[in-house]
């Protein structure tokens, strides 16, 4: 999203998520958690809207704590709903408790979302691709198609393409050694 470099410094919304988000690696599960909330409630509008709506979204959803939305019943889907803080999507909504359940057997399986992820950093012998990522998510996840994967693998450096090279914050992200990049130096 080279494009982005280019309007979001200096931007209040755009500007601090450009400069200290949007592409670093992170192995919070909140983090994580928060990232797929807002990029699935983001389908069919801007991001924008997406970041003025995001301290909504934290208070809505517990702080983006696994397991307090897991846990998450029809008092909560309705309250939810009636939530004008965030967006009032019932597929959404539903998606977002669904995922945070598998966000609990990811950790049985792998030890945690984080381990999940890079354990599928390779497919076969090959680096997964974005068409292999979606296929995964769609598999494992609700309301995960092929933008939304995108932009989720991308905003949290396992996919390239957030940041042009001649972004400053191409190169902080490049020191933190990103999972694309890992991928990128093996392969």
């Amino acid at each position: 999203m080279s494009g982005y470099c280019d309007f979001a410094p200096g931007h209040p919304l755009h500007g601090p998520y450009h400069d200290t988000e949007y592409g670093f690696p992170s192995r919070d599960e909140a983090v994580l958690f928060e990232r797929l909330i807002l990029e699935i409630n983001q389908a069919g509008l801007s991001w924008e809207t997406m970041l003025k709506k995001r301290d909504g979204f934290r208070r809505a959803y517990s702080g983006f704590d696994v397991d307090a939305v897991a846990a998450y019943g029809d008092r909560d889907r309705d309250r939810l709903l009636g939530d004008a803080g965030i967006i009032r999507n019932r597929l959404k909504v539903d998606a977002a408790i669904h995922n945070a359940q598998v966000i609990q057997t990811l950790r049985a399986s792998h030890g945690s979302f984080a381990d999940w992820l890079d354990a599928h950093v390779v497919e076969g012998s090959a680096v997964r691709d974005k068409a292999g990522w979606v296929k995964l998510f769609k598999k494992t996840f609700r309301f995960t198609g092929g933008e939304i994967t995108n932009e989720f693998l991308m905003s949290l450096g396992y996919l390239p393409g957030t940041h042009r090279e001649d972004c400053p914050v191409f190169a902080r992200i490049a020191a933190l050694d990103p999972p694309w990049r890992r991928v990128a130096q093996v392969s």
